[in-house]
């Protein structure tokens, strides 16, 4: 039995599609490889950032701790009472929770501004770290606990450090401290 013609030709038109379709596949799968060698780049530079950041708010930790405990062993300090930043842009409310103005609600990039507009009550303003001047830390304490509070525990805080890297990459650290009796 011999095949007719029409037959034929449905077979070699059958082959191209297939061929098209592995192409297809084949072009996606390219498209997808290229995609994402490029980007990993991206996130690996943007990760190295968050790191430098996270590492300049670690050293602000380590000599905001070396003037805490010195103020406290000194007798500088008995407490924390007089050494909190509450304020922003002027207005009180940085360390109220149900304010607008809440430190937690506000970008690392505001405070730092703010803290560099007026370095009333900051521990460090925008101090370079000394292995790596693109970087920066700033440091200051707000009360852990919401105004009109009652008791007033000046023995405790919130240190809030925030650790600022190259391209404005912000990373902070809220350390709670707590001074013995």
């Amino acid at each position: 039995m011999s095949a007719s013609p029409n037959s034929i030709s449905r077979e070699r038109g059958s082959g191209l599609i297939v061929v098209i379709m592995i192409v297809a596949f084949m072009l996606a799968v390219g498209m997808l490889l290229l995609t994402i060698t490029n980007a990993s780049p991206k996130a690996s530079d943007s990760l190295r950032l968050q790191n430098m950041a996270f590492d300049a708010a670690e050293a602000g930790f380590d000599s905001a701790w070396a003037v805490i405990n010195e103020a406290f062993l000194g007798h500088a300090w008995e407490s924390f009472a007089g050494q909190y930043r509450t304020t922003f842009e002027g207005a009180d409310g940085l360390d109220d929770p149900n304010s607008t103005i809440y430190f937690r609600k506000l970008t690392d990039a505001q405070i730092v501004a703010d803290i560099e507009a007026d370095p009333t009550g900051a521990l460090f303003v925008s101090q370079s770290l000394v292995t790596d001047p693109r970087c920066a830390y700033t440091v200051f304490l707000v009360p852990d606990e919401a105004p009109g509070t009652v008791p007033v525990d000046d023995r405790d805080c919130i240190m809030v450090c925030i650790g600022r890297g190259p391209r404005n990459t912000f990373k902070r650290l809220e350390i709670v401290l707590e001074a013995g009796s």
